[in-house]
């Protein structure tokens, strides 16, 4: 009884030690987030003589300096258009691939899944080689013999594509697989076939799902870099996470800190407002998915 009760007291202060530590995590990346916001209203004097303190006239013109004169609003343009193209193609062939390897009681769909969740686990760094070959070669093809044209950025979502494959199937498959069978039983009772099934039934279903799965792809792409700088070779044509290294490189020369600031935000509250959007849905999803 005292080893059981020694067993549960050590179970809470574990609990609330982690708790702590959560809270803790959370509160430093509030202050530095907003830490970030306030010097981006600031001078360039300002930011070094009063890192912590507020601006004493906030300082828009960095916002407009960032955007145009550093070229971040072409960068956005960019990489909302990459993004999103990236993020719906990448849904629109791993739902229906998930909704089939969650339901098909076959060796071989494990298998294909397992393949998928070892998908998830090569680094990006292994495959920036075989990925440049094959975006320059494609580059090529396409205008020497197709189009006579040809958009890096389109080589650029297609790499994000089968970057975001495996994990998106691997996720909406557990997920899937959480939903009841019954359901389909039914629908098929009433005379309605597999596609029919799957489009107007199980898809509303398995909605938060599917939103988890874009939000998630969405943030990923929008932070990624080294991808950017490998394949897009025109400055004019990259996304805003290289175009803020870029920034940033040319500091020592420009000494602009209120412009980089105000680069960072532009960057990063696209995705912050996301998440304040979708994280209960994303907790909701993730939590059902691992339940089954």
């Amino acid at each position: 009884m005292n080893r059981r009760r020694a067993i549960d007291r050590l179970d809470t202060l574990l609990c609330a030690a982690v708790r702590a530590v959560l809270w803790l995590w959370v509160a430093m990346m509030v202050v530095l987030t907003v830490w970030v916001v306030l010097s981006s209203l600031k001078t360039n004097g300002e930011v070094f003589e009063d890192p912590f303190g507020l601006p004493k006239s906030p300082q828009w013109r960095n916002y407009s300096v960032a955007w145009s004169v550093s070229g971040f609003g072409q960068a956005a343009l960019s990489s909302v258009t990459v993004v999103a193209a990236a993020a719906l193609l990448t849904m629109v062939l791993a739902t229906p691939a998930s909704y089939v390897l969650a339901r098909v009681d076959r060796r071989s769909a494990s298998r294909v899944i397992t393949y998928f969740a070892i998908g998830m686990g090569i680094p990006a760094q292994a495959l920036v080689v075989p990925f440049f070959l094959m975006a320059d070669d494609l580059s090529t093809f396409m205008t020497d013999w197709v189009t006579g044209w040809w958009d890096d950025r389109i080589s650029l979502a297609l790499i994000y594509i089968v970057l975001s494959l495996p994990f998106t199937v691997y996720l909406l498959t557990m997920y899937f697989r959480s939903l009841p069978t019954e359901i389909e039983e039914a629908a098929a009772v009433d005379g309605a076939g597999p596609t029919r099934t799957f489009v107007a039934i199980m898809l509303p279903l398995a909605r938060h799902g599917l939103v988890t799965a874009l939000v998630l792809n969405i943030v990923a792409l929008w932070n990624e870099t080294l991808f950017v700088l490998i394949v897009v070779g025109d400055p004019q044509q990259r996304t805003l996470p290289a175009t803020l290294l870029e920034l940033y490189n040319t500091m020592q020369y420009t000494s602009d800190w209120g412009g980089l600031f105000a680069g960072i935000v532009i960057l990063v509250m696209p995705m912050i407002l996301l998440y304040l959007w979708a994280g209960r849905r994303i907790v909701q999803a993730m939590t059902q998915g691992a339940l089954k």
